[in-house]
């Protein structure tokens, strides 16, 4: 199964930031959609689409506040796809919603948890990825299937477990 992922990147800092190739982010959604899909509750689909657009700290805050009433930068925000009334949903070729990543985050992130940058990016595009399906992390036993969840998927893109402390 292959997901089609529009790749948007709207940074309004500086470009020294470190961003992964659209390949890469496509091959990260389409681990982390068909382990889920093997896994999970969700009935299996084809055709799947989704937007990972990368941004700065500005837009990131924005949508954070506008969205989640909290004030400030985040790494990764999901706004999974809401169908609007009266459209039958196998019209709507499994439309999963938007992923909004913060590059300056990310590597911030990365750099102070001791992990690669690489490795960080993975885990975000997964951890959103996941959010589109339907996974959270509000209660104890939803964190836990998530993040087992997400250590298997990283681990078959040959990351190591993201939650281990160094």
């Amino acid at each position: 199964m292959t997901t089609k992922v529009d790749v948007q990147k709207a940074l309004d800092e500086a470009s020294e930031i470190e961003i992964p190739d659209n390949k890469e982010i496509q091959q990260w959604v389409d681990v982390a959609i068909e382990t889920a899909l093997e896994e999970s509750r969700f009935e299996k689909f084809n055709d799947a689409q989704m937007t990972v657009r990368i941004v700065g700290e500005m837009e990131i805050s924005q949508l954070n506040e506008s969205y989640r009433h909290k004030a400030g930068v985040t790494n990764v925000l999901s706004f999974p796809f809401v169908p609007p009334p009266g459209i039958p949903s196998e019209e709507l070729n499994h439309l999963l919603g938007d992923l909004v990543v913060c590059a300056t985050v990310i590597g911030k992130e990365a750099r102070e948890q001791h992990k690669s940058t690489d490795a960080h990016w993975a885990h975000m595009i997964v951890h959103g990825s996941l959010h589109l399906l339907g996974y959270d992390h509000q209660s104890d036993n939803e964190a836990a299937e998530m993040e087992s969840l997400e250590k298997n998927i990283l681990s078959r893109l040959g990351y190591q477990d993201p939650y281990r402390e160094i």
